[in-house]
């Protein structure tokens, strides 16, 4: 990727179960990454979550003193941000109170990603400018959450996200003390029943070798590791949890940070049964994780020549999942980014928004699964509550408002399904929604009778001009319907020309 002097720095702000972290770095000339400075403060964002259910007043203070500081340091290098927030804040009754006292105080927007969107980013990091062939599993134990995710070069084929870290295990099992045979043998019952449901026991062509990208499984590692190796067998894991157990609490604290010394049991117990439910031979630890993985994701969202999948193939797999019309899904996704491209002059909107097109346009129809009567409501739900792994929660409710207005009630800006909108989302659906719906049109019988869409912007009129490999009757209709709303969206008149 092409750079210069005025390459902008790109911050990642990580708020973690344990810690919060920070990194400002700069690309380089060969799209790698070179850091520029880096903080982690243990202030422990997650302490009494996963018991009350809530964040402490006392601990969302310390969040957010250290959130401000953060965000001094990000204007002071003019960084890009992106601020996410993990399992801890996933579990918080409170969150939307301190996600919004940290827009407020701090000027951050921090997003409460998914379990998968975590898998994802944490992917990325780990495994950026891995040759594409190559397989590799992963595994990242946080606080709060493990998540493991088995992918292609730096593609992720598969990611699970459980509830089960070593704050959350620790907090559970009171295992930060003595801990007794009985405590452990209960905690690694309860890992292995939480594995069985969520992952398979038996996976295809698996990697042998388990990549561990934690501070956690780097510390358990250096500790089971024989010396002078970064990996350890599942044999030397199950060792390490034994040893660990036994130990009195002040010899774990001599051995370990005093803060990592507390849950060093409960993560190593995740991390033994996890490489066992797995058949893994050897887990090596990795220094890079989630907050590498922001900064990659950041990187290539300011990239406007890369093309990137993987947020079509969410989209696609999570079709699948609910027996979508794929080949229509996929038909109507090509017409709806062709008429985006052709017509940029004309909507204007910015490059970044033609993802959302298109997931709303391979999603459009999920709603099926439910009901086809009313099926574009029902699709807003299942969208609204899905995890799509590369969409932030806000990037998710404006595919949902887009994708719920392919047919039906126009995405006028007064009707009740764009409430809750700013005055720009709303207008951003409008625009998106109205492409979608020609687009749909286009292929209304669902046979993909449209094999080539050019749109021209013109003085007057905008022309849609298309070669077909059958009679297109019933599409000329429909897209005759949708012409009013293209013409008080867009301010132009549609006109249709065909050609076999």
């Amino acid at each position: 990727m092409p750079t210069s002097p005025q390459q902008p720095v790109l911050a990642a702000i990580d708020v973690g179960t344990n810690a919060v972290r920070l990194e400002l770095a700069r690309p380089d000339a060969e799209g790698s990454l070179e850091t520029l400075h880096q903080e982690r403060d243990p202030i422990r964002p997650g302490e009494g979550v996963f018991t009350s259910g809530e964040m402490p007043e006392e601990t969302a203070d310390r969040l957010l003193s250290t959130l401000r500081r953060y965000a001094a340091l990000c204007r002071r290098h003019k960084a890009r941000v992106r601020a996410v927030a993990t399992s801890a804040m996933r579990d918080a009754k409170n969150r939307e109170e301190i996600v919004r006292r940290v827009r407020d105080e701090a000027g951050l927007n921090l997003e409460v990603v998914s379990g998968k969107e975590e898998a994802r980013l944490i992917c990325l990091g780990v495994l950026h400018r891995k040759p594409e062939h190559t397989r590799s599993l992963l595994v990242d134990i946080g606080g709060g959450s493990t998540e493991v995710v088995l992918a292609t070069g730096e593609k992720p084929e598969d990611l699970w996200s459980l509830a089960l870290g070593s704050v959350r295990l620790t907090d559970m099992f009171d295992a930060s003390g003595k801990v007794t045979p009985k405590q452990l043998r209960l905690m690694r019952s309860y890992v292995e029943e939480q594995l069985r449901k969520a992952i398979p026991e038996r996976i295809p062509n698996l990697p042998r070798v388990a990549l561990g990208s934690s501070g956690t499984i780097n510390a358990v590692v250096g500790f089971a590791a024989s010396e002078g190796t970064g990996h350890v067998s599942v044999r030397q894991l199950t060792s390490a949890v034994e040893t660990l157990a036994e130990m009195t609490p002040e010899r774990r604290r001599k051995r370990f940070d005093p803060r990592r010394a507390d849950i060093i049991v409960a993560g190593a117990t995740v991390l033994e049964r996890v490489a066992r439910h797995l058949g893994v031979e050897t887990v090596t630890g990795v220094n890079r994780g989630l907050r590498d993985g922001l900064l990659v994701d950041l990187m290539y969202r300011q990239d406007e020549t890369r093309e990137d999948t993987s947020l079509a193939d969410a989209a696609v797999a999570m079709g699948r999942r609910l027996l979508f019309d794929e080949k229509h899904a996929r038909q109507v996704a090509l017409l709806a980014l062709t008429l985006f491209d052709d017509l940029a002059a004309l909507h204007q909107l910015p490059l970044s928004c033609r993802p959302y097109l298109e997931t709303a346009a391979l999603l459009h129809d999920v709603g099926n699964a439910v009901s086809y009567e009313r099926h574009h409501k029902h699709t807003y739900y299942l969208i609204h509550n899905s995890d799509i792994p590369g969409l932030a929660d806000r990037e998710r409710e404006l595919v949902a408002r887009v994708a719920r207005y392919h047919q039906r009630s126009p995405p006028e800006l007064n009707h009740a399904g764009m409430e809750g909108l700013s005055t720009t989302e709303a207008r951003l659906v409008r625009k998106l929604a109205t492409l979608l719906r020609v687009a749909n049109a286009l292929d209304s019988g669902h046979h993909q009778p449209v094999k080539e869409l050019r749109a021209v912007n013109g003085r007057d009129a905008v022309s849609l001009h298309f070669k077909s490999r059958q009679p297109v009757d019933l599409e000329l209709w429909t897209v005759e319907r949708e012409t009013a709303l293209f013409r008080r969206v867009f301010g132009k008149r549609l006109t249709l020309h065909v050609s076999r």
